[in-house]
């Protein structure tokens, strides 16, 4: 599994913002946003790759993944 993969990545609309917000909680403070949730997400990702690949470069260790990533995979797995 890629290390991408351990983190929880959400997307959801803001009315406040009038866009979808996307964010990993693990891993930074504030996100991307845009108008098409798919986009949102795909840059989302590439954040939290570029992320990862900081913290490789510099060798500092990366966050612990959340709780709830932990439970989403045990979900995941049963299906």
């Amino acid at each position: 599994m890629s290390e991408s993969k351990r983190y929880l990545k959400i997307v959801e609309w803001s009315d406040e913002d009038g866009c979808f917000v996307g964010s990993a909680p693990d891993l930074m403070y504030g996100g991307c946003h845009g108008d098409d949730e798919r986009k949102v997400f795909d840059e989302l990702c590439d954040i939290v790759d570029e992320i990862i690949e900081i913290h490789r470069v510099d060798g500092t260790p990366l966050p612990e993944p959340s709780k709830r990533r932990k439970a989403a995979d045990v979900l995941e797995a049963a299906e």
